[in-house]
């Protein structure tokens, strides 16, 4: 078995309950990640964020097809 080429480090902090808002933090990036709800997912979960972000499946989505 190969050694890995990389490995990742990233913390992931729930910041607001209630709005289903976390921020991943990624070693090497100053920015976080911001996930979210939005639309179908805000209904699925019975929230009305005020501010609405891409939720996690989008971000696996983006990565998948990129």
């Amino acid at each position: 078995m190969s050694e890995p080429i990389a490995l990742t480090k990233i913390t992931v902090i729930q910041k607001d309950t209630s709005n289903k808002i976390k921020v991943a933090y990624i070693d090497g990036f100053q920015e976080p990640l911001i996930f979210g709800v939005h639309g179908g997912v805000k209904q699925f979960y019975g929230v009305n964020p005020e501010v609405e972000y891409p939720s996690t499946l989008d971000h696996i989505v983006a990565a998948a097809g990129g």
